[in-house]
């Protein structure tokens, strides 16, 4: 079942809202001893996810198909790198962080259950189904979670403005239709973009030459911790052709030795490439405004889009705090030992 991005939330009798989870889909279905856990690609998860796949085989329904998100709890958060981290071909290490920081399933469909097809059942049928199974197996497990749902409007609006930590918007479900395989006619997905003043703390000139001359062609992005360094947490780029030049003639000007004076890009990684070391540090002088989905480990997950310069502001009031969001995990994952 997918979902249609939408700007804003519907409202009426006929949806059903529930937090939008920052994590990796799975389709959880087991049958006797047999068990598969399918990502929305169709990756096999359950060797990366051994510990969810024990207590699913632990639970005393013995043949059932839940719809949710596989998520790992750090404090009051969720977070996306520990996900990342899972997806490794060692099943040395995989054991190990199934141990230090073990997944959580969070369940909001509930698809089959011993012989009764309830995918083919309008969300008002499925939805009490899923509670009621969530009773009876979900109350003394620490990897299954029921995730919350409502009908009212307010928790939806709720739920978006404090999207951060591990939820990134909202999902609305249309309550009188059965599950909708492979389509987006039943759900529909809200983000709350974010926007954050940043400090351009350097630049990588771009691969194509404008007028027989190198221009840039994305920004690096600061932001100050506690201590007064200056981090780098991620990028910009699309920016508009017309204005390349003049932003490079004013870039070039403040060129540095260096800019960045805590985390500085191009640092090794599984993900770093040649073209990672090669960009040019400037005086943090300019600020820019941009908006963002996602900000975990300390780095915008994503490039960012650029909304505004922001001259009325000043570098060293561009810090780490203004990305600071309120957890929304769920009260029983709040008190949970994980």
């Amino acid at each position: 079942m997918e979902a249609r991005s939408v700007d804003r939330l519907p409202r009426g009798a006929e949806w059903q809202y529930e937090p939008k989870w920052d994590g990796f889909r799975c389709l959880l279905i087991r049958s006797g001893s047999r068990l598969r856990m399918q990502s929305k690609s169709g990756r096999e998860l359950a060797r990366y996810f051994p510990e969810v796949a024990v207590a699913a085989l632990n639970l005393a329904e013995t043949q059932f198909a839940l719809d949710g998100e596989l998520v790992i709890p750090i404090g009051k958060r969720f977070s996306f790198d520990d996900l990342l981290q899972r997806i490794h071909p060692a099943a040395s290490r995989v054991k190990r962080l199934a141990t230090a920081t073990p997944a959580v399933f969070l369940a909001f469909d509930l698809l089959g259950c011993g012989t009764d097809d309830i995918a083919g059942l309008p969300l008002t049928k499925r939805r009490p189904a899923l509670e009621r199974f969530a009773k009876r197996h979900f109350k003394h497990s620490e990897i299954f979670v029921l995730s919350p749902a409502s009908r009212n409007h307010t928790d939806a609006e709720r739920w978006l403005a404090r999207a951060g930590g591990g939820s990134d918007g909202v999902i609305a479900k249309r309550i009188d239709l059965p599950y909708q395989t492979g389509n987006r006619e039943g759900m529909q997905k809200i983000k709350r973009i974010r926007s954050a003043d940043c400090v351009i703390g350097g630049f990588r000139y771009g691969e194509r030459r404008t007028a027989g001359r190198k221009v840039v062609g994305s920004l690096l992005l600061g932001l100050y911790d506690e201590k007064g360094q200056l981090n780098h947490v991620g990028f910009t780029s699309g920016l508009k052709s017309a204005a390349k030049a003049a932003l490079t003639d004013q870039l070039e000007t403040i060129v540095n030795d260096r800019s960045f004076t805590g985390n500085a890009p191009g640092g090794r990684s599984r993900w770093s490439t040649k073209r990672s070391t090669e960009w040019q540090s400037v005086k943090p002088k300019f600020v820019v405004e941009v908006s963002y989905d996602h900000f975990t480990a300390g780095r915008f997950r994503h490039g960012t889009t650029i909304i505004r310069w922001r001259p009325d502001k000043k570098p060293r009031q561009c810090t780490m705090d203004q990305l600071e969001q309120k957890s929304v995990l769920p009260a029983a994952l709040l008190r949970a030992p994980v």
